[in-house]
C-alpha cells in the first residue's frame, strides 16, 4: 500500500524529461521523438502513455501545482505555527520558490492559456490552490491568536499579487543587488500585510 505503480512511475519518468528537453531547447521545438532520444526509448512508448505532446503538457502542468505545494510544509496538521507562516513567507520570497520551476516554460504555458481553455483552467486551479492553501495557514494562525488578519483570503490574493508580479518585474532585472533589495522590499510587504514579524537571522559568531 501507498507505493506508486510501475505506471505512474513511468508517467512521472517521462514528465520530468520532457520538462528538462523543453527547458533545454524550448517547448515549441521539444518533440515526443526527442524525448525518446533522451530517454532511449521507443516513441511508441510515450505515445501510449500520454497520445499527444498536449497531452504530456496538461501532465506537465499538474506537476507544477505539485512543486508549488510543496512550500506548505506545517509540522501539525491544523495547527500552523508562527515559524510555519514565516518559512512560507520566507519561501515565497525566495530565489528557491522562483526556480521551483523554470521561468520561460511557465511563461510559455501562461501565453498557451490565452488559447487553449483546459491550460487555462489548468492554471486557475494553480493560482487559487496556491491562493487557498496560504489563506488556510493564516486562518489557523488566527485561531491560535498568533495573527489578526481581517481577511485572510484576501491577505493571501495580495501576497501572491506581489509574488507574481514581482518575479516576473525582476526577472527583467540584471542588477544582483538591485534584484535582491527589490525582493526583500516586496517580503518586507507581505510581513506587514499579516502584521508578524520576519525570521530572526542568526549571526555567525565572530571568532
Amino acid at each position: 500500500m501507498g507505493r506508486k505503480s510501475l505506471k505512474e512511475t513511468r508517467r512521472l519518468e517521462i514528465i520530468k524529461v520532457f520538462y528538462q528537453v523543453a527547458k533545454k531547447e524550448g517547448y515549441e521545438n521539444t518533440s515526443i521523438a526527442k524525448i525518446a532520444k533522451v530517454m532511449d526509448i521507443n516513441p511508441s512508448l510515450i505515445i501510449h502513455y500520454f497520445e499527444t505532446k498536449e497531452g504530456l503538457t496538461y501532465e506537465l502542468i499538474d506537476h507544477i501545482l505539485d512543486r508549488y505545494l510543496l512550500i506548505y510544509t506545517i509540522k501539525h496538521k491544523g495547527q500552523a505555527s508562527l515559524d510555519d507562516l514565516q518559512k512560507t513567507i520566507e519561501m515565497l520570497f525566495s530565489k528557491k520558490w522562483n526556480l521551483l520551476f523554470d521561468d520561460g516554460l511557465f511563461y510559455t504555458f501562461y501565453a498557451l492559456a490565452f488559447r487553449e481553455k483546459k491550460i487555462k483552467l489548468k492554471y486557475k486551479m494553480i493560482l487559487d490552490s496556491l491562493r487557498n492553501r496560504l489563506a488556510l495557514l493564516i486562518e489557523q494562525c488566527n485561531a491560535q491568536c498568533i495573527t489578526n488578519v481581517d481577511n485572510p483570503q484576501v491577505a493571501a490574493d495580495f501576497i501572491f499579487v506581489m509574488v507574481d508580479g514581482a518575479y516576473f518585474y525582476l526577472s527583467m532585472e540584471s542588477d544582483k543587488k538591485a534584484y535582491s533589495e527589490r525582493l526583500a522590499y516586496y517580503k518586507q510587504k507581505a510581513y506587514d500585510t499579516l502584521c508578524i514579524s520576519p525570521i530572526k537571522v542568526v549571526s555567525a559568531p565572530v571568532c
